[in-house]
């Protein structure tokens, strides 16, 4: 039985007849089937909340060929381009594929490899200054792996928009090794290739050659920096912690926070660059939202924060001033880096379990998917069961059926959890 994450293996075509099949089914009824891959079912499920045309959604291109040029020449990842293609671009001509790099947002900076392939993904707009991120294009592997911070491998209809169902595609995000910052992607398309196991060594080899690469720039740098400046250093400010976790009583510091304010924070600290007013108040309010009924609530906020001493909220768009420590983007970075115990210690509960604010739910939706995934992917047998045992999960089938798999055959717990599957079933028919 292959393991959640495996890219699947098989006739193509059976394949895309039965993914072809699910996507009718998610579209129909607006729930994605469970037989698809964890990473692929709960990106098809954010492409249709997105409301993503399977059959008409293209990328955009939002900048001027004179706009993108300069963007590109000033990207972090245009110095370490002779990297990427004395690893990857130099010798795939001829290969049937094509290597792509794009920024932090989804956006294509480089299109390199296969001249022929290259020609046939214009057809598809995979051109640089293109925006392949998940919430333009839906499943794709450059976008859902920026998406979920981790290498993704997607093959053939696994994609959501059907323009893509000829191609399969391999990628992993890169990072910022002083800050940790999410820098952009690297992504191998073309045929079945692109997924082989191989190629998904291959591209987080590059990935590992780049990072090494920026951190002896960024090495270099400081060091030149430091000849420059006196040897005072300013004291860094330290954040202040956003508790939104399994409480009912959200904290920023020490201070208390009504509900909407909590609300309001977390989505601006989980959205560092801005949200625009209208996109707010939609990701705040149900049904139809007022940007005026906004204002008012941020206009309380900025003065609890005065009063509070904490960082000043900004507008056009809506940001915050420096960066929160929030506790819910501890624990998704933690899962990330394959952290499962410290994300799991630090995990106490959903975000703002009480809050019903779209763009919380969604947040909220998609932590508790990406622990889950992360979990049943790379867990051991006892942190899996701690995990299973949380009161959240005491009914997902699944996730037990996935512990009995994993549990040694003579652990004194498969019993328990036997039972505890039998119980399920019983509560069911």
């Amino acid at each position: 039985m292959p393991k959640p994450n495996e890219v699947p293996q098989g006739d193509p075509g059976a394949l895309r007849d039965r993914l072809l099949r699910a996507q009718e089914d998610a579209l129909a009824t607006g729930v994605v089937p469970l037989s698809l891959r964890p990473v692929v079912r709960e990106s098809w499920e954010r492409a249709i909340r997105g409301a993503i045309d399977p059959d008409r959604a293209l990328p955009r291109i939002e900048l001027d060929e004179d706009e993108f040029r300069a963007y590109r020449a000033s990207h972090a990842l245009a110095p370490v381009m002779p990297v990427i293609r004395r690893l990857l671009v130099d010798g795939t001509e001829d290969a049937g594929l094509v290597v792509a790099v794009g920024d932090a947002q989804g956006r294509l900076l480089f299109v390199e490899g296969d001249a022929h392939l290259r020609r046939r993904a214009e057809d598809m707009l995979f051109v640089a200054g293109a925006d392949w991120s998940e919430a333009s294009i839906g499943t794709s592997a450059p976008g859902t792996a920026l998406q979920l911070d981790r290498a993704v491998q997607i093959r053939g209809a696994e994609h959501y928009n059907r323009i893509v169902h000829p191609w399969s595609c391999t990628a992993a995000p890169v990072h910022d090794p002083a800050t940790g910052a999410l820098l952009g992607v690297i992504d191998i398309t073309g045929t079945d290739l692109a997924v082989a196991p191989h190629t998904l060594s291959l591209v987080s080899a590059t990935v590992a050659a780049v990072e090494a690469e920026l951190r002896i720039a960024n090495l270099e740098s400081s060091v030149h920096a430091t000849i420059r400046r006196s040897r005072m250093r300013p004291v860094p400010t330290p954040r202040t912690p956003l508790t939104v976790l399994g409480v009912q009583r959200p904290r920023l510091g020490a201070h208390e926070l009504s509900p909407r304010h909590a609300e309001i924070l977390t989505l601006l600290a989980w959205h560092p660059n801005g949200i625009g007013a209208e996109r707010l108040a939609a990701l705040v309010y149900e049904g139809d939202a007022s940007p005026v009924t906004l204002r008012a609530e941020v206009t309380r906020l900025r003065r609890v924060l005065d009063a509070a001493g904490e960082p000043a909220l900004e507008s056009r768009p809506y940001r915050l001033a420096r960066e929160l420590d929030v506790d819910a983007a501890r624990v998704a970075k933690l899962a990330g880096q394959g952290s499962l115990r410290k994300a799991l210690e630090q995990y106490p509960g959903p975000i703002l379990p009480s809050s019903v604010a779209p763009g919380i739910v969604d947040l909220r939706d998609e932590l508790a998917s990406r622990l889950r995934e992360s979990m049943l992917a790379d867990a051991p047998p006892e942190l899996l069961a701690e995990f299973a045992e949380r009161d959240e999960h005491r009914y997902d089938a699944e996730l037990w059926r996935a512990l009995l798999e994993v549990l040694p055959p003579r652990s004194p717990r498969r019993a328990s959890v036997v039972a505890h599957l039998e119980r399920m079933d019983a509560a069911l028919r």
